[in-house]
């Protein structure tokens, strides 16, 4: 930021030094053309003709440099045919002839011919009266004067637009220093926080750097929670696999006679902990929260197709809000309708319906079948890992619980109900809407 703003700094005072570099050498020298231009108006006003046809003057110029040899300021009259008539100034020298011109306009140009006496010169071409000649009148003076300006003028611009430079550029470094300080701050404290003197960052900062420093700390705040989400699980995994394990030991070290039949029965109550647990930690890491949108209406009839493929008797109608979004991962919204889509269709009486409602913060889903439903005082026991009230079907009897698990890592909640439409369970299952479509 330092470099780029000296660049630009740099390109702006040039480009502004040259502009008033020539501004201010166009003035002095054009001040300076003024006071020959004046000398040789002056000239042609009191030149005249005399009776031998050559020019005189009839007055003398007011400049006495015109009388004193090398004085530095000169004048030159001449004509052809007729001798060059010279000031005093010039001694025994002339002026030569400049670049070949036929009008009468003035002319201005630098000529060296004088050594180390560099001239300016102006010249104007006039017919006085009385005479057909054309007079060339010159006017030159010593422009060393006007060099000793130009360079006195260049090196103040030069001095001066350096001296800026460095105040801007000084200036540009202090404020970017200052205004990316906040950010050395926050580098300590995440280097406090690495090394477990700090949990967040706790120190004031400016308004334009509290915003990350919030989303920091949030961010922080959130792999906590999965952190100590993940040490729950794996400490629930960890329990729910020391009976199994436990049984198949003693059965082991017994040396029964059932040995096989155990293992197979305890190996599939931890297969069915294990899928538990790994269904919940995938939900867990795609929470995606306000980031996760999914439409309802696709899912239902992708469900809609697989579970109809497995219960073809089974008779599965959708309808409501089409264009429902909830703030949920794809996968996992097709996980829990799967579940409780499948449940309705293994344990109903061969028809489930399913409605889409829209809230104002949540989109509900009413699964509904027409089995024989479920009592009242059995149904949040349902919701117990490996929990089943028909143990004739095959079954985990872990979908509830996933559905409810992972219902509840997105903040929506599901419960059971009676269906009054088709006389057997409702599930009604409640998702967040995206901030977006909240309606206040």
């Amino acid at each position: 930021m330092i470099g780029i703003a000296a660049a630009w700094i740099i390109v702006l005072l040039l480009g502004g030094g040259v502009a008033l570099d020539r501004v201010l050498v166009n003035a002095v020298t054009r001040n300076f053309d003024n006071q020959l231009e004046y000398a040789l108006t002056a000239m042609i006003a009191s030149a005249e003709i005399d009776p031998m046809g050559e020019v005189f003057f009839n007055r003398p110029l007011g400049d006495q440099r015109f009388l004193e040899p090398n004085s530095g300021l000169y004048w030159q009259i001449s004509g052809k045919g007729h001798d060059d008539f010279t000031s005093r100034s010039l001694w025994d020298r002339t002026l030569e002839h400049g670049v070949p011109h036929d009008d009468m306009s003035i002319h201005l140009y630098d000529s060296n011919q004088f050594p180390e006496e560099p001239l300016r010169i102006v010249e104007r071409t006039v017919i006085l009266p009385d005479s057909t000649v054309k007079w060339s009148f010159k006017v030159a003076q010593n422009r060393e004067g006007l060099n000793a300006q130009v360079n006195e003028i260049r090196a103040i611009l030069i001095n001066s637009f350096l001296l800026l430079a460095l105040g801007l550029i000084g200036m540009a470094a202090l404020q970017t220093l200052y205004g990316l300080w906040p950010l050395r701050k926050i580098r300590k404290a995440i280097s406090e926080m690495r090394n477990g003197q700090k949990k967040r960052v706790s120190e004031p900062m400016p308004n334009e750097v509290t915003p990350m420093v919030d989303e920091l700390n949030e961010l922080l705040d959130h792999n906590e929670n999965q952190a100590e989400e993940a040490r729950r699980h794996a400490g629930n995994l960890a329990h729910a696999l020391k009976t199994p394990l436990t049984v198949i030991m003693n059965s082991a070290t017994a040396k029964s006679a059932d040995l096989a039949d155990t293992v197979i029965r305890e190996s599939g109550i931890m297969r069915r902990q294990v899928d538990h647990h790994l269904a919940r930690a995938r939900a867990v890491g795609r929470r995606g929260h306000v980031h996760s949108r999914s439409r309802v209406w696709p899912s239902l009839q992708a469900v809609e197709r697989a579970v109809g493929r497995l219960y073809k008797h089974v008779r599965i109608d959708i309808d409501g809000d089409k264009d429902a979004v909830v703030s949920v991962e794809r996968q996992d919204l097709d996980e829990m309708i799967g579940n409780l889509v499948e449940n309705a269709a293994k344990y109903g009486g061969g028809s489930v319906f399913v409605t889409v409602e829209s809230g104002d913060e949540f989109v509900e889903l009413l699964i509904e079948d027409d089995g024989l439903g479920i009592p009242a005082e059995a149904r949040e026991r349902l919701f117990n890992r490996g929990a089943r009230l028909d143990t004739g079907k095959p079954g985990t009897g872990l979908g509830l619980a996933i559905v409810r698990d992972v219902a509840e890592i997105y903040q929506g909640k599901v419960s059971l109900e009676e269906s009054e439409d088709l006389g057997g369970l409702m599930v009604r299952l409640s998702l967040p809407k995206p901030p977006a479509q909240i309606v206040s």
